[in-house]
């Protein structure tokens, strides 16, 4: 803080001085003889209120907001403005001074006052772009003897611009960029801050042969995103590079912030959605700057996005609940929460005590609660196991969250809710009534601020942990072949981003235009239930094939697709609303839908879960499943019969044989 104040207080001196300069060396250009020896000898007296008004202009201005080496068009308009109204100020005072009762004459004159206008843009600005481009040339020095990698930079110019600058100010490292391939034909040709357009995407084979003919062998290849977008051809692309051989990576974060700019390795499931859904970052930003947050299951891979989500939106404090040590351990090891402040304790949701205990010291601001138990196959054979976690463990939170008074409480759900067919759609489906029943029992008059409980159901997450895209991957590695449930099966899929924005968009609006809903005849208007848009919903089958394609393989003929049947627990379309949830219109948030709730009586809800509690003691399935039925009626449309857990190979999440028994992996939300 002391150097920061420090490099203020030079910043300002160096525009005082400036100001003064400016003022002398106009008088000095413009007069000579006596008027200029009368104007100097005026100058004690004028010039210190001046250059004091000028200063107060500048801090109006936010000419010390940027340091200098990041001085920019913006930091030079705000100069110009600056000195603008500097210069319309002396023209007023001048025709102040010409009173008969002062001097009778134009002290400055308007030939002066414009003269002075010139003078102090130059002297305010000149040096702020003199200082960038000293450490410019640095910064490229220093970056050309960091440079050991010959790049290849795909994408159009303006984002290659980005890039550009994010590796000359070392944020990204290590890449020498040799040349650019634009998917415009306008750009080939030009150069993009000294490194030249040398083709479009179909040129690669020819620009990389180049290259290596003039002695600069390219060694990888980086992707912005418009490089990925579908007019781009992307498949293509990937194809090209895979018969180079050359590794392709992806820029990441690139249009939030320049400096946080990174590269990551391009994966298939980069190119196998609709465009990311964009957020409203300062919402999220007004939501947790400054706020304590907790997430359960935070080591898991959804669970983990919302901690690093939380830390970029600017949370105090972020405590990880985790029962698997090794997964608290990854989470709290990782590089980009280092600097954080994100602590993490080893405790299980279904202990009811030692929740309350972490939370009361703790004392959340926001619950994030993301530990379940997600596996179809499991969960249908140790249904018990299911209930404790997804049902007691989902109450045990809830509690805990509003004995602390907590603002909101956000549940990860799954599409698997509505309209059950399995343990895990029935336990999720139950826990989001136990949420919607807690959440009415707080009230919801607009002044009021009670603990707000809601859920967000996701569909398919890619990448995360059990989803059908890693496990059709491995098994393209291993030259196939690819099980398929049915060729007419569809899911919806998201990316683990847009999973843990979903979550942050769904607490800011219950936390905020949710708690303005009346309660209209006794009937809560509030939204419970968030989903993302999701866009068209993917053909297995198709994602299937395009994934062996996206491989360098053709379908059928390098890699077989073997379609197993569906299981006990899928169904070929999953379903996002219930038939009897009423919509919400969510004004101002693009990209997400919203229910209002459907839930049963307290009182009805308490003799439910004391009734599932007595089943699970006596291990009497049948007595819980009935359970299931009452609290939703959709559930005793499900197929009765109870599958044994298909074996698996000890290297692979599900069976990948041509088997008959053998079954694709469920295409759920992974948490």
């Amino acid at each position: 803080m002391q150097k920061r104040t420090y490099k203020n207080a030079v910043m300002v001196v160096h525009d005082c001085v400036a100001t003064a300069l400016a003022v002398i060396l106009t008088f000095v250009f413009r007069f000579n003889g006596d008027p200029l020896a009368e104007r100097l000898h005026a100058l004690p007296l004028l010039l210190p209120p001046f250059v004091l008004f000028a200063a107060l202009v500048y801090a109006r201005f936010r000419l010390y907001r940027t340091k200098w080496r990041f001085a920019s068009l913006p930091d030079l308009a705000g100069i110009v403005r600056a000195a603008s109204v500097l210069a319309l100020t002396l023209l007023v005072l001048d025709y102040v001074l010409v009173s008969s009762t002062m001097y009778g004459f134009y002290f400055f004159g308007k030939i002066a006052i414009g003269l002075y206008w010139v003078l102090q843009i130059f002297l305010l600005g000149g040096p702020r772009l003199a200082f960038r481009y000293l450490k410019y040339t640095r910064s490229r020095q220093s970056q050309a003897r960091a440079a050991t990698t010959p790049t290849l930079l795909l994408g159009r110019g303006s984002e290659i611009e980005i890039l550009v600058r994010a590796i000359e100010s070392g944020s990204v490292r290590r890449l020498a960029p040799k040349g650019i391939l634009s998917p415009r034909a306008d750009e080939t040709g030009q150069t993009m801050r000294g490194v030249p357009v040398l083709g479009s995407f179909a040129d690669l084979e020819r620009v990389v042969a180049d290259l290596a003919r003039d002695g600069t062998p390219v060694r990888r290849l980086v992707a912005v995103p418009s490089a990925l977008a579908p007019e781009a051809e992307p498949d293509d692309l990937i194809a090209r590079a895979r018969r180079l051989g050359l590794p392709l990576s992806r820029v990441t974060s690139l249009g939030e912030n320049m400096r946080d700019a990174g590269l990551a390795p391009l994966e298939i499931e980069d190119l196998l959605l609709r465009p990311t859904v964009a957020i409203d970052r300062p919402r999220l930003e007004r939501l947790l700057t400054a706020k304590r947050v907790i997430v359960t299951g935070g080591g898991g891979s959804i669970g983990s996005e919302i901690c690093a989500r939380a830390v970029a939106f600017g949370a105090a404090a972020i405590l990880v609940v985790e029962s698997s040590e090794p997964a608290l351990h990854g989470i709290l090891s990782q590089p980009d929460l280092a600097e954080a402040d994100v602590t993490g304790v080893l405790a299980d949701i279904r202990d009811r005590d030692r929740l309350h205990a972490v939370f009361a010291e703790f004392r959340p601001d926001y619950v994030f609660h993301a530990a379940a138990l997600k596996q179809v196959p499991y969960l249908e054979r140790d249904w018990t196991e299911g209930i404790k976690t997804n049902v007691f463990g989902s109450i045990n939170v809830a509690d805990a969250t509003l004995a602390v008074g907590a603002r909101a409480l956000v549940m990860i759900s799954t599409d698997k809710a509505i309209e059950p067919v399995s343990q895990l759609g029935a336990t999720k489906r139950f826990a989001e009534m136990v949420a919607q029943a807690y959440d009415a029992a707080q009230g919801c008059a607009a002044d009021a601020v009670p603990t707000r409980l809601i859920a967000v159901r996701f569909g398919n997450v890619l990448g995360s942990v059990g989803s059908v895209v890693p496990v059709f991957k491995a098994q393209i590695a291993r030259g196939g072949p690819v099980t398929v449930t049915d060729p007419e099966m569809v899911r919806y899929f998201m990316t683990v981003r847009e999973a843990a924005d979903l979550v942050l968009t769904a607490a800011s609006h219950a936390d905020r235009e949710a708690r303005a809903a009346t309660c209209a005849g006794g009937v809560d208007q509030r939204a419970a239930v968030y989903v993302l848009k999701m866009g068209q919903p993917v053909r297995i089958g198709d994602l299937a094939e395009r994934m062996i394609r996206l491989a360098g393989f053709e379908p059928g003929i390098d890699i077989d697709i073997v379609h197993t049947g569906s299981r006990p627990g899928e169904r070929l379309n999953e379903i996002l609303f219930a038939r009897e949830e009423p919509r919400v219109a969510l004004d101002g948030i693009d990209g997400v839908m919203a229910a209002r709730p459907v839930f049963a009586d307290r009182t009805v809800l308490d003799g439910w879960i004391a009734r599932l509690r007595a089943a699970v003691a006596c291990q009497d399935r049948a007595a819980a499943e009935t359970v299931f039925e009452e609290a939703i009626p959709d559930f005793r449309n499900r197929p009765k019969t109870t599958p044994p857990l298909p074996a698996t190979e000890p290297d692979q999440p599900f069976p990948v044989g041509p088997s008959p028994k053998s079954r694709e992996p469920t295409a759920a939300f992974r948490h």
